[in-house]
């Protein structure tokens, strides 16, 4: 039975939902290419007022516990630009938003049971001509990240391949949680962009960045911190 229960979470876990072509991870970058990094306060935009509370209240803990002031909370997200075409890549609860944004994976918030329930699913972004819906609340606008000229079309490969793992979780032992962070951390270092001073504004802090920076360098899974 307990075998049973561990293949059942693993299949939440591990849930993809592929509705757009991937490309080949090594496909080239041709023409106009970018990568633009977005730092978006956490619970900006509609909404959010649930995000901002429950960030507050983790960030007051976790200032408590390390005797430090708290510090304000960031949301990661990207926009690539591959031979004209511009592509938000994100990661958000399901219920946030509806219609058409690209979706390629999901995965559950909390707990893998929870993962049953759209309340508690989050869902990977890859979207092809659209938008990063709290874009325009990114604090000191796009950061262009500097990057090898096959970056870009590396990162969009990448995404569906996204490890989605429990969102809130320290499920790989690096003693940061997993969340929409892990996702850009682990794309960009993924792609081989150099991740060195990338960091929120504000002595900000982007919990999950580190998770993700772990899980690139380890992607058989053994992350543990020492």
């Amino acid at each position: 039975m307990g075998e049973g229960r561990t293949a059942r979470r693993e299949g939440h876990r591990r849930r993809t939902v592929s509705r757009e072509p991937d490309a080949p991870v090594d496909a080239p970058a041709v023409g106009a290419c970018r990568i633009d990094l977005y730092w978006i306060p956490l619970g900006a935009g509609a909404g959010g007022s649930l995000v901002r509370w429950s960030g507050r209240a983790y960030e007051s803990l976790a200032a408590r516990r390390a005797r430090r002031a708290p510090r304000p909370l960031y949301h990661s997200a990207l926009e690539v630009q591959l031979d004209g075409v511009t592509t938000a890549i994100e990661m958000a609860p399901v219920w946030v938003h509806r219609g058409e944004r690209g979706v390629v994976a999901e995965g559950p918030v909390g707990a893998g049971l929870l993962g049953r329930s759209r309340l508690f699913r989050y869902e990977v972004r890859r979207w092809r001509g659209g938008t990063i819906p709290d874009r325009a609340a990114a604090e000191g606008g796009p950061v262009r990240v500097a990057h090898a000229p096959d970056a870009p079309g590396r990162v969009l490969a990448l995404v569906p391949l996204f490890p989605t793992r429990t969102w809130g979780r320290d499920e790989l032992r690096t003693g940061d949680m997993w969340n929409s962070n892990s996702l850009v951390s682990w794309l960009l270092a993924g792609a081989g962009v150099d991740t060195t001073g990338l960091a929120p504004p504000h002595d900000g802090r982007a919990p999950g960045w580190d998770a993700g920076l772990a899980a690139a360098a380890n992607p058989d899974g053994r992350a543990d911190r020492r």
